[in-house]
């Protein structure tokens, strides 16, 4: 991974690169790995987790067929003022 610092911007970089490793997932791996997991609790997370994706495609497949409503625009300020 890698992240440009411009104008020796080195807090913009590293807000960057906070946010890419964040999209990748890096922190909530690090954070499962700081214990030992017992078999049985990994199990139930990856269920879990599998539920959930299963629940989003669901979702997202109604939304496409127009079942659900599209959910609503962001402004392209991001709320800023």
């Amino acid at each position: 991974m890698q992240v440009l610092v411009r104008d020796n911007n080195v807090d913009q970089a590293l807000r960057v690169l906070k946010k890419k490793l964040q999209r990748e997932g890096l922190f909530r791996e690090m954070k499962r790995r700081r214990a030992y997991e017992k078999p049985s609790e990994r199990k139930a997370r990856e269920a879990a987790e599998a539920r959930r994706r299963a629940r989003k495609m669901a979702r997202k497949h109604a939304q496409r067929e127009g079942l659900l409503p599209k959910p609503k625009a962001r402004k392209a300020d991001g709320g800023r003022r």
